[in-house]
């Protein structure tokens, strides 16, 4: 564990993100966008760049993939051939080769041994969300899961977050966000939010040490040991 601000908060609440933070889903991620590229008639990708390029949700996912950089913005036409493209096979593709990474499962199990309630907030799509959670024993454990095209808006913005807040009728200051990229970080600053970071995931590439964040645990379970539930 890395402390940046306070290694110990209380909360009544955890907000969770999925990719990079929950489970490990590059390897879908990186088969669907790949069947995408050689579709459209393009070279795949090392499963290393599609990583990189995960956090901002399919769009962004599909612009960076066809464009070759973080920044890319391809035309119209071409970025919607290949999103339609990447969700036929991201239907196939989605929790082939994903998996729970260490200490999931019993962080999520000690969260709600303490009486947290727990919410998934991700930018992926809900009809990928849904099942994907399902596939793993996940979906159980939240008793709100919020997919990326739920709202109007998504992370970094805090509408889901607080959106979260508005549902649990908890105070913003009382949930605490887990993420693995600056969009988590951003989102629970925005609202007004604690917020912990694992460094396992993705984070488009960068050190997730370097995010404006409250302290970096190794796992979940490990951050679960340091909320208490508020009184």
């Amino acid at each position: 564990m890395t402390a940046a601000k306070t290694s110990r908060v209380s909360a009544r609440a955890v907000i969770i993100d999925l990719d990079g933070t929950l489970l490990d889903t590059a390897a879908d991620l990186a088969a669907a966008t790949n069947l995408m590229m050689l579709e459209l008639g393009r070279e795949p990708l090392p499963q290393a760049t599609v990583a990189s390029y995960i956090g901002k949700g399919v769009e962004v996912l599909v612009h960076r993939a066809l464009g070759g950089s973080l920044d890319a913005r391809v035309d119209h036409d071409l970025h919607a051939r290949g999103h339609d493209a990447f969700m036929r096979h991201y239907q196939v593709e989605n929790g082939r080769h994903s998996r729970p990474y260490d200490g999931v499962v019993d962080g999520l199990a000690a969260m709600r041994a303490k009486g947290l309630r727990l919410a998934c907030v991700t930018n992926k799509p809900q009809s990928f969300t849904d099942p994907l959670l399902e596939r793993f024993g996940l979906a159980q454990a939240f008793e709100l899961i919020v997919g990326g095209d739920a709202l109007p808006r998504r992370k970094p913005d805090p509408m889901p977050m607080l959106h979260v807040a508005q549902r649990f009728e908890i105070d913003p200051p009382e949930i605490v966000a887990i993420g693995d990229s600056l969009n988590d970080a951003l989102a629970a600053r925005a609202a007004g939010m604690p917020v912990f970071a694992v460094p396992y995931g993705y984070n488009e590439g960068r050190d997730v040490r370097t995010l404006d964040v409250d302290a970096v645990f190794d796992s979940l379970l490990s951050a679960a040991h340091h909320i208490d539930l508020s009184d």
